[in-house]
């Protein structure tokens, strides 16, 4: 539709997970406008980050090294393991500034249907760290979906031989600030469940 390049640039913008085809042109025609210098610094961290940047050993977390930065802390308790589904999740946790154990990322979650097996995940691994290091509790922290409900299930079914692990799940229920006219069931029932003294 456009000139050769301009169109190569929306196509490669619209693969891009959330860019659907106008907002690919509207980057694409933004990029075209904008100052050499800027599209230049875009590129290069774009290069950058491809050549420079790839996945810890030990958590699947994002690293620069063989090991993410939380992986390299000393002061991370290594007995607490929380368990995540992808690497932006660790960044939500971290916010949060209450957990001060590691993470491990499983890079997905079971999905059958998606042909997301437990062999495409990194479940084995996150077994072997449990066994081989002295891990007390893992924490499930796993979205509330049904595909995350499935990956719940799985792991704590598979951690529950452990002697001396503890599994814990994350507790669900209302948002701050939610009515309750509008909460599903389902979140109501677990904001029910989950209740505590106050």
């Amino acid at each position: 539709m456009y000139e050769g390049p301009v169109q190569d640039l929306i196509d490669e913008l619209a693969r891009l997970p959330g860019i659907g085809p106008k907002s690919a042109q509207r980057l694409a025609f933004f990029l075209l406008s904008a100052e050499k210098t800027d599209v230049l610094r875009l590129a290069d961290a774009l290069v950058q980050v491809k050549e420079k940047v790839g996945f810890c050993s030990r958590c699947h977390n994002v690293a620069a090294g063989e090991l993410c930065r939380i992986c390299q802390n000393p002061r991370r308790d290594p007995k607490v393991i929380c368990v995540v589904e992808e690497p932006r999740d660790v960044i939500a946790v971290e916010r949060t500034q209450e957990f001060t154990g590691l993470y491990h990322v499983l890079g997905g979650a079971l999905s059958p249907l998606d042909g997301i097996t437990p062999e495409r995940l990194h479940l084995a691994e996150l077994l072997d760290r449990v066994r081989a290091a002295a891990v007390t509790e893992v924490i499930l922290c796993v979205n509330p979906t049904v595909d995350g409900e499935a990956t719940a299930a799985y792991l704590a079914r598979e951690l529950a031989p452990l002697e001396g692990v503890s599994v814990s799940r994350i507790a669900s229920g209302l948002p701050v600030g939610g009515d309750l006219e509008y909460a599903d069931e389902i979140t109501l029932g677990r904001a029910l469940a989950g209740r505590h003294a106050v």
